[in-house]
């Protein structure tokens, strides 16, 4: 890639061509906002960065960002880039253990704290020698602030350069194995999926060329940084507005009104879960199914969600229901299913509105090479493709090809025309007694369909047969005291256990479905910071339970 299309040079031709244009939304709480344009985000970011070299960081520095989805998160990754450092984001909901793991493993030499909910629990994984700047919205600390050291700071002058293949970021995978691992991305690879998002979204075009967004996924997260900020900072043409809290989620989506809204599987299910609350799925189905009203009542529970504004809406991170997916373009909107992950820099498959179909991930991007290996992994050749992981060269020589494809370890199948299908992951597969592998994700695409469950998990390794374990709906667990509605939830789930084992191979048929003791979070060490389930997490949690279960008989249990 030539040095002149590099995305750091396209952000300070945007700071002079769109010198007055707004580029970021911040929410300071009480219904106030303040908005920063593409002149004031660059200009603060050259201060900093100037600050940045006069403290003797500089050109191959890591420099550490832990903060919820912000303004000056961007800020913060632009002056690190301008100082010719490199980006190590920590997800903002990581406990104290894993902050300083990833602040010694990456030899972050400074720490940006921004935006969070639970810093005095976090605040002691921060290394008490380790220089940091507090953010303007970051809870009270001691630190030097952010808005003081601009104010006194001359931004740094002329234009910078950065090789393409300078290390622009360095992304902790966010760990629902083992320990998280740091995938290393060029300058180049960020330049080539921010053009490559961008083309995607030129296609779409909106009548005054702009995007609306509301960030509020994880920027310390690949998909986050790639589908959003990438094309931000690339193309110029993207507003983003930011969530202000969970309490007021709602009301942000109301005050972005986005057209371009991204969210993964069990958000759109909670979504949608919010919607059969207030009205039941029999009646919307019949109002949608109405030839004259039907796009009405669609139209009227978008906007309720604050989604009436959105021309491309998508899900990734994991797999999603293909029902799920269809109930959304009953609404009228088209929701597309994309597959990526860390170590491609989220740039693998796209659903198009000509290539698409419920329970594929779409086709590849201009530039990816796929192909099925062994035991049906699906082997990516990416643009975006990650240097390696930081100091494990070990992990690099497992995780390639001698051509270079990346080792996905996730299963899959193709058609002709190119749709992939994201089939399971190959260290997910797990043996029953009966001596053959069951892929578990599939069976819980089938159980999670169902309206009264948000989350589920098959296991069941060397037991007679798998088992089930399901999260009931947020609306639905309140009332469980009343024996009445509990009655009703158990004659569902067996209901569902019925048919989920009438449409999977013999061999991969459940025992029984086990409703979980209490929701899994991130708080409770059960999900990601993405949302994706901790199995061995979980399992651990359940082993001295799952004898008994087994020994019970019944088709539906509680833990």
């Amino acid at each position: 890639m030539a040095e002149q299309t590099l995305i750091l040079q396209q952000i300070q031709q945007h700071a002079v061509n769109q010198k007055d244009t707004v580029f970021l939304t911040q929410p300071l709480g009480g219904g106030k906002v303040v908005d920063y344009t593409w002149g004031e985000t660059v200009d603060q970011a050259r201060r900093m960065a100037a600050h940045l070299h006069s403290r003797g960081i500089g050109p191959g520095s890591h420099i550490a960002i832990l903060s919820k989805n912000c303004a000056h998160f961007f800020m913060a990754e632009l002056a690190i880039w301008l100082a010719g450092g490199t980006t190590v984001a920590i997800f903002p909901t990581e406990g104290p253990e894993t902050i300083r793991f990833v602040l010694e493993h990456s030899d972050a030499r400074l720490l940006f704290v921004g935006k969070l909910d639970t810093w005095e629990q976090q605040k002691a994984g921060v290394p008490a020698d380790l220089p940091c700047i507090a953010l303007p919205l970051a809870p009270h600390t001691d630190f030097n602030q952010w808005d003081d050291l601009v104010q006194r700071t001359e931004p740094l002058a002329g234009t910078v350069t950065r090789d393409a293949d300078d290390l622009a970021m360095i992304i902790y995978t966010s760990g629902s194995t083992g320990t998280p691992k740091g995938a290393m991305i060029t300058f180049k690879a960020v330049s080539a999926v921010g053009k490559g998002y961008t083309d995607d979204l030129a296609s779409r075009m909106t009548a005054d060329g702009r995007w609306r967004v509301l960030s509020y996924l994880p920027l310390a997260h690949s998909y986050e940084r790639a589908v959003i900020a990438s094309p931000a900072w690339h193309s110029g043409q993207l507003h983003i507005y930011f969530a202000e809290s969970l309490d007021t989620f709602v009301a942000d989506l109301h005050r972005a009104r986005p057209q371009l809204f991204l969210s993964v599987p069990r958000l759109w299910l909670k979504f949608q879960q919010g919607v059969l609350a207030k009205m039941p799925e029999k009646k919307l189905n019949f109002l949608l199914g109405l030839p004259l009203i039907g796009k009405l009542v669609g139209r009227k529970v978008l906007t309720g969600l604050g989604l009436d504004q959105v021309r491309l809406a998508a899900s990734a991170s994991a797999p999603i229901p293909p029902d799920l997916i269809a109930w959304y373009r009953k609404l009228g909107l088209n929701l597309l299913e994309g597959y990526g992950m860390t170590e491609d820099f989220a740039f693998s498959h796209h659903s198009t509105e000509q290539h698409n179909a419920p329970g594929y991930v779409g086709i590849p991007y201009d530039g990816v090479e796929v192909r099925i290996g062994a035991g049906s992994e699906i082997l990516i050749k990416s643009p975006g493709q990650m240097k390696g992981y930081y100091k494990r060269p070990d992990l690099d020589a497992e995780s390639f090809t001698e051509d270079g494809f990346f080792r996905t370890g996730d299963m899959g199948e193709r058609r002709p025309d190119g749709l992939l299908k994201v089939t399971g992951r190959v260290k997910e597969l797990f043996k029953t007694a009966k001596g053959k592998y069951v892929a578990p994700a599939p069976i819980e695409n089938r159980i999670n369909e169902h309206p009264l469950v948000e989350l589920s998990m098959v296991s069941g390794v060397g037991q007679p047969a798998a088992y089930g374990i399901v999260v009931l709906a947020e609306h639905i667990r309140p009332t469980l005291s009343d024996p009445a509605v509990r009655a009703e939830v158990e004659a569902e789930m067996a209901a569902l256990l019925q048919r989920v084992n009438e449409g999977v191979a013999d061999y991969e048929r459940l025992q029984m479905l086990v409703v979980a003791r209490e929701p899994w979070s991130i708080e409770n060490g059960c999900l990601t910071p993405t949302m994706k389930i901790k199995r061995s997490r979980i399992e651990d949690a359940l082993k001295d339970q799952v004898d008994n279960w087994y020994g019970a008989r019944r088709p539906v249990l509680w833990a």
